[in-house]
């Protein structure tokens, strides 16, 4: 995980026109929100924005009129053809948060790169572990046993293949005939 720091501008204009006129600034509209405070709605460079949001549970400290806000994209909302970003939801995160978004981003990255040292696929392992964190399990434990659940995996699925290979006449008589 990475925690980026940004520099926001407020933004007291609102609606679409002043949104498209914002980005045509090179500036991103967004809001942050969260724990009971107050809408705050915030101007971000659109690059550093963008390049920050290719990071995995990043977490964005955003400096704004000499007050810092910890946020975490909540809601990232682009153009359905051009894809580019055209607003975003940041939601107001605790320190609890951050370490436990560092912990599952470093646990992605590991299993990521166990993946990559079996020769598996390091999207499916990080994919895998972002599983098991969210139905309850450590980010630690589910890094450890991504890799070696998706081999077992991978060798059931071989195993089915060679069975099925082996008896190709029980496939075509079980099929039923027109």
């Amino acid at each position: 995980m990475s925690t980026v720091k940004i520099t926001g501008q407020p933004r007291d204009t609102f609606g679409k026109g002043a949104a498209r006129t914002t980005r045509r600034a090179g500036l991103i509209p967004a809001v942050i929100y969260g724990r009971g405070s107050a809408v705050v709605h915030v101007s971000l460079p659109e690059r550093e924005l963008v390049l920050a949001l290719r990071k995995s549970r990043v977490v964005f400290e955003v400096e704004l009129a000499g007050e810092t806000y910890v946020v975490a994209p909540r809601d990232v909302q682009r153009d359905p053809v051009r894809r580019i970003i055209e607003h975003l939801d940041l939601i107001l995160i605790d320190r609890a948060e951050v370490e436990s978004r560092a912990a599952e981003a470093q646990a992605m990255s590991d299993a990521e790169a166990a993946a990559v040292e079996a020769g598996l696929d390091p999207i499916a392992a990080a994919l895998l572990v972002e599983d098991a964190v969210a139905h309850g399990e450590s980010a630690a434990d589910a890094a450890s046993h991504a890799v070696s659940d998706m081999e077992h995996s991978a060798e059931a699925r071989a195993d089915a293949a060679e069975h099925a290979a082996e008896t190709p006449e029980a496939a075509v008589t079980a099929t039923p005939e027109a």
